[in-house]
């Protein structure tokens, strides 16, 4: 850029109502979000509604398929939030394996949840979705809003365009979700706007075991985990083996006490 063009962008920065700062912030944005993300191993990013209450199916939902994704060594990505967002952490953490939240600054509902081991924090939407796409091998999308929808369609248009390859997507609530689908299906695919089998890039289930499988196999085949992550999965798996053995084994000790327990 010369010199007659950088001043006339740094006028007209001036003139802009935001911060003249604001190109530097959002550097610093994404200089920070890669520098704590870049140590990451495979991760799956699990999408939610900030709305989703404690101890309802979809936050259990949450929970469990995060824990079956972290024995499986990946580590779990989640908004950072209340809700869908905080099951995920807290399943992720239940199973031994790595919680990371990308939290976002905004007016109402966005509170930083206690379950994570990592916490970035973002004011510009663009730059945290970076992150999400870029350190996340498959998205789980679970029950959400406008937010959710807006992240699960950027990735099927970036797998649609050839951005992203062979990502795996996996919608859980098949009660939730079955009339988007089916719209899908009836009127985009109908009426031409979308290929017969685009529909064909998201998995729909309510199993968080099989979700977990879904993903997993789809990297697999599509040998999208890289040879320096295979050792720091088996051990991430053998991790969260031990922690559940342990609880179990404590499991079974409270119960035999609780079964002799003096009249």
């Amino acid at each position: 850029m010369n010199e007659r063009k950088y001043e006339r962008a740094l006028e007209e920065l001036r003139a802009g109502t935001e911060d003249p700062w604001m190109v530097l912030k959002i550097m610093g944005e994404f200089v920070e979000g890669f520098d704590t993300m870049r140590s990451v191993g495979p991760g799956v990013t699990i999408f939610g509604s900030a709305r989703t209450k404690e101890g309802s199916p979809h936050y259990e939902m949450g929970r469990h398929v995060a824990g079956e994704l972290a024995r499986r060594g990946y580590t779990v990505i989640t908004g950072g939030g209340p809700g869908a967002m905080e099951a995920a952490n807290r399943g992720a953490q239940e199973a031994g394996g790595q919680s990371i939240g990308l939290n976002i600054d905004l007016p109402m509902e966005q509170t930083p949840n206690p379950y994570q081991d990592v916490e970035l924090n973002f004011r510009y939407f663009f730059a945290r979705k970076v992150c999400f796409a870029k350190y996340a091998l498959g998205y789980v999308v679970l029950p959400g809003g406008f937010g959710t929808m807006d992240e699960f369609f950027e990735a099927l248009t970036l797998i649609q365009t050839k951005k992203m390859k062979d990502f795996p997507i996996v919608l859980m609530g098949i009660e939730y979700w079955s009339g988007l689908v089916d719209w899908i299906k009836s009127s985009m695919v109908a009426e031409g706007t979308i290929s017969a089998n685009d529909p064909e890039m998201f998995y729909l289930t309510d199993d968080p075991a099989e979700a977990a499988a879904v993903i997993h196999r789809a990297l697999e085949e599509g040998s999208h985990i890289r040879p320096e992550w295979r050792g720091p999965m088996a051990d991430a798996r053998k991790q969260a083996a031990r922690i559940n053995a342990t609880k179990r084994i404590q499991q079974r000790s409270a119960n035999h006490k609780g079964k002799h327990k003096p009249e």
